[in-house]
């Protein structure tokens, strides 16, 4: 599929009305139809500038870089002072040739794709930003005298809104009669809070609001019978304390 002139694109951009095949295009183009409308914000903030005042004006060598990257008639200093130059007046028998914007809508359109690429780097960098945890605490869980070969890792992690996850890694035989929970224990051992069983070697689990981790500083894996009793067994396969980022 042909897509619009970029040139018609820019005119389109700032007001000039479409066609009805430019309308039908935009209607199926979904390529255009976002190219317009990165060209249409970047009119927006062009005029939002109007009531700033006068603006400070950019060295020469800014305008020289731009026609010579947008590769416009001439180069460097000679492009600049030609483009100051009034074009010459038309002969008597001649009618003149209609002005086209060429340089100013190629450099609106170089503008414009500049625009995109930042909001479009901004808005994965927020977003990645917003869906990446972050890392608050880690522990390494060591073997208690029962389960020798037992070995494990805890890692405890915020999220965007606030919500922090346990990550609990456990490698150790598997026991034949009962379950493993995992307990947030405080340093001098006289409280304990369950966070939930754990099924197999790798499990997550929300940490309640109200526990403060710097106090519940313990990450402990029991093994647990089934007997109904929701009391810590006493049977600790590993245990390891927070170390905060």
């Amino acid at each position: 599929m042909s897509h619009l002139d970029p040139e018609r694109m820019t005119l389109l951009a700032i007001g000039e009305p479409a066609t009805d095949d430019e309308r039908a295009h935009l209607a199926g183009c979904d390529q255009c139809a976002l190219d317009l409308a990165q060209l249409e914000y970047t009119v927006a903030v062009g005029r939002s500038t109007a009531t700033l005042g006068d603006l400070e004006a950019p060295p020469e060598r800014v305008w020289r870089g731009i026609v010579d990257e947008l590769g416009l008639t001439g180069s460097g200093a000679q492009a600049d002072e030609s483009s100051r130059m009034p074009p010459p007046a038309p002969s008597a028998d001649e009618p003149p040739a209609p002005e086209r914007p060429r340089r100013g809508i190629r450099i609106l359109y170089a503008l414009a794709a500049s625009v995109a690429v930042i909001l479009v780097a901004v808005g994965t960098w927020a977003f990645v930003q917003q869906a990446t945890p972050t890392q608050i605490a880690a522990a390494t869980l060591d073997a208690f005298p029962a389960h020798p070969t037992a070995v494990g890792e805890a890692v405890v992690v915020e999220e965007a809104d606030g919500t922090r996850e346990v990550r609990v890694t456990l490698d150790a035989a598997e026991a034949e009669d009962g379950f493993r929970e995992v307990w947030l224990i405080t340093a001098d051992a006289s409280a304990l809070v369950s966070l939930g069983v754990m099924e197999g070697d790798e499990a997550v689990f929300t940490v309640p609001r109200d526990v403060d981790l710097h106090e519940y500083v313990l990450v402990d894996v029991s093994l647990e019978p089934e007997d109904g009793d929701p009391a810590h067994s006493g049977d600790s396969i590993v245990r390891g304390e927070l170390n905060f980022a």
